[in-house]
């Protein structure tokens, strides 16, 4: 057990948007890597970023008021961050299943 957690309703505390955002980076290397993920410390409209495995090389969650507040946070935010070289943005329609951790 790592500890305990209060679970938010981010809708009622006015983030209606969440968008799963996958990011490319130019160089898999470790300082590209360490830039990106102290940058991604520093955004909180990211609520996870996981690192992956596959053609991108992290998978995000960005929970925003709206459209045009995740607009504002892609092109002012994300894109200007060293070292990223591809983006591509899904908005999940609805949440079929929703779970904190896995118990046995």
């Amino acid at each position: 057990m790592t500890g305990y957690c209060a679970l938010i309703d981010e809708v009622k505390l006015g983030y209606e948007v969440s968008v799963f955002v996958s990011v490319q980076l130019d160089k898999q290397i470790d300082v590209t890597l360490d830039q990106f993920e102290a940058a991604i410390q520093a955004f909180p409209e990211v609520v996870d970023c996981w690192l992956m495995t596959g053609n991108r090389d992290y998978l995000l969650r960005v929970a925003t008021t709206g459209l045009a507040a995740f607009e504002t946070f892609l092109t002012g935010k994300l894109t200007k961050v060293p070292g990223v070289a591809n983006i591509e943005s899904s908005i999940p329609l609805r949440r079929v299943k929703s779970g904190v951790a896995r118990t046995p």
